[in-house]
């Protein structure tokens, strides 16, 4: 009777455990949500998140380095897009966007150069950080960029856990930009090597009592 006790009750704390992470897999473009999976890579390690930040698997997360069957959406530059999460963000820490372009997004592998454009981090009042904890986070594709195609990466840190490794959990939709300009965004970097471990963000103790303002962790949002 007590093994079956102790079973159930890791099987309940396992459960509890998977449903506290969370996978981007929908985006919203032109006004329709797509697909599960439909513009978003698909990943092979279900919601669990990349820890290593000399992993390759930070670029669209695990088994996500092609395309495969995931289609390739046109979107106008300036236009707005959405991804869209299996539940609502569960874990404390920011949310950045990344968008590189490629000669084919189909089969781009991320080792180009990748330019942060959208940053979310916590907002203080009275002392504590409030957090975006949502289900659905959106960003503007940058109006001057140049046509073509582009990986686009939404990134959200999970930083609830002080001591253990941060959780990036990410995802990587295919898109074809539109119209736009011809410029170049800039700073840019590579992934990995985008956050680097003495990043303040990164190390951040959001339970400290000193907590009190934050830097998200990368480079600085890029500008045309």
């Amino acid at each position: 009777m007590k093994s079956f006790a102790a079973a159930t009750l890791l099987l309940a704390t396992l459960a509890e455990v998977a449903q506290g992470h969370y996978i981007f897999q929908y985006l919203t473009a032109n006004g329709v949500k797509g697909g599960k999976y439909q513009n978003v890579r698909t990943n092979t390690n279900n919601n669990s998140p990349v820890t290593s930040l000399s992993s390759n698997d930070l670029r669209c997360n695990v088994g996500a380095n092609t395309g495969g069957s995931t289609t390739t959406v046109s979107v106008a530059a300036g236009s707005s897009v959405s991804f869209t999460a299996d539940q609502a963000v569960y874990h404390q820490g920011p949310v950045s966007f990344y968008l590189t372009k490629v000669d084919n997004a189909a089969t781009a592998d991320g080792s180009t150069d990748w330019a942060k454009i959208k940053e979310i981090g916590p907002s203080f009042s009275g002392g504590s950080a409030k957090w975006d904890m949502s289900t659905t986070y959106s960003v503007a594709i940058p109006s001057c960029v140049s046509p073509g195609e582009y990986l686009l990466r939404i990134e959200q840190l999970g930083i609830h856990n002080p001591g253990s490794p941060p959780q990036f959990y990410i995802s990587c939709a295919q898109i074809k930009v539109t119209g736009g300009g011809s410029k170049t965004l800039s700073p840019s970097v590579k992934i990995p090597g985008h956050v680097k471990s003495s990043d303040s963000g990164y190390t951040a103790n959001i339970y400290s009592p000193d907590f009190k303002s934050y830097v998200v962790p990368g480079p600085k949002v890029a500008t045309c």
